[in-house]
């Protein structure tokens, strides 16, 4: 992001969930189990308990403080959970994928840029549109995923966005100042021109996680969005990650996203 721009106001490795030589011993909550299985995120699963979807060694469980057992018999819809190691990996997704782990109508995913290479089933890390490029975080740390998506936690991203006529300064002071999308008013941190002698690229930071947020802000403000590339996420960038291209997170990354959340 330049230097010059305009700001809106706003307000080490761990140890696994069961220690070492004591896995069929020790006692942890069951939605903690849940969530290290990757199905989802703790919040997630405690839904997942009160609805009477989660059997226990055969029975029913609706008790949210309830503890089980690293070898007990966990299964959400008939389906054995165990815990995984976790895999974290940092995508530059490209165009033309869709950000789900299938898709009805065929359409190639990210998943198939992961190719075979990856035996943990990992997933996206909320969504970014066919078309949009950029930073995507994948995992099967249903806890951590939770934490990233939601609201209360205010994850910063950063998008580079090219549009189809030079934008107006009074047009980025509404940006930050907010802007009606129609179900709510949006606000984004900051937005500057990357550089000044091409003001049809805009970059903005924000904190709404809304489905096509950027897009429509831009919509409603009478441009029309030709590139949208997400360069920063959560603290993570695709420096030195070509387009289409992923790698794992280093534990510096990993540490850095879990302090941020936990």
């Amino acid at each position: 992001m330049p230097q010059k721009n305009i700001k809106g106001k706003r307000s080490g490795s761990r140890k696994g969930i069961f220690s070492k030589g004591k896995e069929s011993e020790e006692l942890i909550r069951l939605n903690r189990f849940i969530a290290a299985s990757g199905l989802c995120s703790r919040r997630e699963a405690d839904e997942l308990i009160l609805n009477g979807l989660i059997t226990v060694n055969g029975k029913q469980i609706k008790e949210l403080g309830y503890r089980v057992r690293r070898d007990d018999d966990v299964r959400y819809k008939n389906k054995r959970l165990t815990p995984e190691k976790k895999v974290y990996i940092l995508m530059n997704k490209p165009k033309g994928y869709v950000t789900t782990t299938s898709d009805p109508g065929g359409a190639p995913t990210v998943m198939d840029l992961l190719g075979n290479k990856i035996e943990a089933r990992v997933y996206p890390v909320g969504r970014l549109d066919k078309n949009t490029t950029g930073v995507l975080l994948l995992t099967n740390d249903g806890e951590l995923a939770g934490r990233l998506t939601h609201p209360r936690f205010e994850k910063k991203k950063v998008y580079h966005v090219v549009l189809d006529r030079d934008v107006a300064k009074s047009d980025l002071e509404k940006l930050v100042k907010g802007v009606d999308i129609g179900d709510e008013t949006v606000y984004a941190d900051a937005a500057a021109y990357p550089s000044p002698d091409d003001k049809s690229h805009v970059g903005i930071e924000i904190h709404s996680g809304q489905n096509r947020v950027i897009k429509r802000m831009f919509e409603k403000l009478g441009y029309k969005v030709k590139n949208l590339d997400r360069v920063y996420f959560a603290g993570l960038t695709k420096k030195n990650l070509p387009r289409g291209k992923w790698r794992f997170l280093t534990e510096k990354e990993i540490n850095m996203l879990k302090r941020g959340i936990f």
